[in-house]
């Protein structure tokens, strides 16, 4: 039995006045459920940003990112060509957005504590331009700084075929160079933002640096992945680390009502020209590897190392047995 075009369209038009039924039947929910969501906001045990002063653009830290990439690498991350004729033009384009950006970021980071705190907000546009100035005038150092671990790597890795490779691909290159960049905001005591950038770097490269970890020249993260710096970690000049290393904080400190103790020193010290090889993990504030030492893979220590010495896990037993045919 065969139905009719006709028989067709009036069960699809049935079908289609049942559907819109249906939908406002859920759609008269809504209503409710927002209700339910805006009264949540009120509960001490849920978080929310309400009545706040606006806190940092991720986005907007992220292009920062790009543009202080392009002023410390000049003519690496621009479309087009950049000569000496006018590098003074571009750069000095790059340096006024930066500068404008980055000073109403640092101005919301700004007030964003203010109102957090309970304090006057009368000078927070003001000391977020002041802040970036402070910034930019580091920025030739900060150039100087990120060339020494440029060296490092390619002298550290003999796979590099070329200083444009590293400064292009490699991942260790990419998260210092960041945290080098959120390390001098910390310094300047900006709030959040230095985070922001971090843990961007985090996301896409998978190293992970606290931007209040303080590291010196010629440093080099050779694949990096799994890397993890805590915040109070202090590494000295010419150190190289590889891929899963760990600089962590043994445990955590409670006051007498069990809260963490914010402040003290948790996480290790590594001394100049250290290598800590794969997978090994340095934990603890009283920690201290010393000068020329050499950390093995998969090495756990939470006890210092004197200068000039190898720690190394002792070979294990290795077992082979011949395949059945």
């Amino acid at each position: 039995m065969t139905t009719s075009n006709t028989e067709q369209d009036t069960n699809s038009n049935k079908c289609m006045l049942i559907g819109d039924d249906v939908k406002s039947e859920y759609r008269a929910e809504i209503p409710n459920v927002v209700d339910t969501i805006v009264e949540s906001c009120s509960r001490k045990a849920c978080f929310e940003h309400v009545d706040a002063a606006i806190i940092p653009s991720r986005d907007a830290v992220i292009e920062i990112i790009d543009i202080t990439k392009r002023i410390l690498y000049p003519g690496y991350f621009e479309n087009q060509v950049i000569d000496r004729a006018n590098l003074s033009y571009q750069l000095g384009g790059e340096v006024n957005d930066l500068f404008e950006k980055l000073s109403k970021q640092i101005a919301n980071s700004i007030m964003h504590d203010c109102q957090r705190y309970g304090e006057k907000c009368s000078q927070c546009l003001s000391s977020g331009k002041k802040e970036t100035l402070d910034f930019l005038k580091k920025i030739p150092e900060l150039r100087e700084v990120l060339a020494s671990d440029i060296l490092a790597a390619y002298e550290g890795d003999p796979a590099a075929k070329s200083y444009d490779e590293i400064i292009f691909s490699y991942p260790g290159v990419l998260a210092v160079t960041i945290y080098r960049i959120a390390h001098e905001l910390y310094k300047q005591n900006i709030t959040i933002l230095p985070r922001i950038m971090t843990e961007y770097a985090h996301s896409i490269v998978g190293i992970d640096i606290h931007p209040g970890a303080e590291i010196g020249e010629h440093f080099f993260i050779d694949h990096g992945t799994g890397v993890v710096i805590g915040e109070t970690c202090q590494i000295g000049d010419n150190v190289r680390i590889y891929q899963g290393v760990t600089l962590g904080a043994m445990s955590f400190p409670k006051d007498e009502t069990g809260n963490i103790v914010r402040g003290h020193k948790r996480h290790p010290t590594i001394k100049d020209d250290v290598i800590i090889y794969a997978g090994a993990t340095i934990l603890g504030g009283d920690t201290v590897i010393g000068e020329r030492s050499v950390i093995g893979g998969n090495v756990w220590l939470t006890k210092s190392v004197p200068p000039d010495n190898t720690v190394i896990i002792e070979e294990p037993k290795l077992i082979y047995k011949k395949h059945r045919k």
